[in-house]
């Protein structure tokens, strides 16, 4: 993809959606860096559903500990992984308290310390509570960089940097929704909605799909 496209390919998503929200439901850092803690390999849908039930009855890093693992897994257990995920976070709102005042920290690098946050759960947080330009690749980003010729890479961390380069910084902020957005409901997995996609003339994947007749 050139610099010309990709600079249309944003400006098309940017006009469609101005400001783009994330689809996990969160009131404050911490709700949101619980949410994205316990989307790996769940659906936000599922996420939500559980946080519903959780939240408002336990918000912060010390409610979350008073109310136990048992406690805790029991709000959860309809998501994946529920066992493991509810540990991790009871030890990271521990650390939050020992170390952070309870806070949510704003570096990359002690986001990465907590149990269960890796770089891309570390990127989300910063840029959705923070505002910070920076880019979590998840499987939709990942196949879309690859798919569209926008930024091609063989790992996350290679199509993450290589999107950072490349996309204009206006649109830095809000580039990770857009492109989650777009993979998640047009650029799919199996078969891309190339017939309803306002960015298919920016695109370079040679396979598009045909228009319904």
């Amino acid at each position: 993809m050139k610099k010309e496209q990709i600079e249309r390919f944003f400006a098309t998503l940017q006009a469609a959606n101005p400001r783009p929200v994330t689809e996990l439901e969160y009131t404050s850092p911490f709700e949101l860096l619980c949410a994205v803690l316990l989307s790996a390999q769940a659906t936000d849908v599922g996420v939500n559903k559980a946080t519903r039930r959780l939240f408002p009855i336990a918000n912060t890093p010390q409610q979350l500990l008073d109310l136990g693992l048992e406690g805790l897994e029991e709000q959860i257990r309809t998501i994946g992984l529920y066992r493991s995920k509810a540990k991790h976070l009871l030890a990271t709102c521990q650390i939050l308290l020992d170390r952070h005042g309870g806070q949510v920290p704003r570096t990359r690098e002690e986001l990465e310390e907590l149990p269960g946050v890796g770089r891309k759960t570390a990127n989300v947080v910063l840029n959705v509570a923070f505002g910070e330009p920076t880019m979590a690749v998840d499987t939709h980003i990942f196949r879309l960089g690859n798919r569209t010729g926008l930024a091609p890479g063989k790992t996350p961390l290679e199509v993450e940097q290589k999107l950072l380069k490349r996309i204009p910084a206006k649109y830095l902020e809000h580039a990770h929704h857009w492109l989650i957005l777009h993979g998640r409901y047009v650029c799919t997995a199996r078969k891309p909605h190339c017939e309803r996609c306002a960015v298919i003339d920016c695109c370079d994947y040679p396979d598009k799909t045909p228009a319904r007749p």
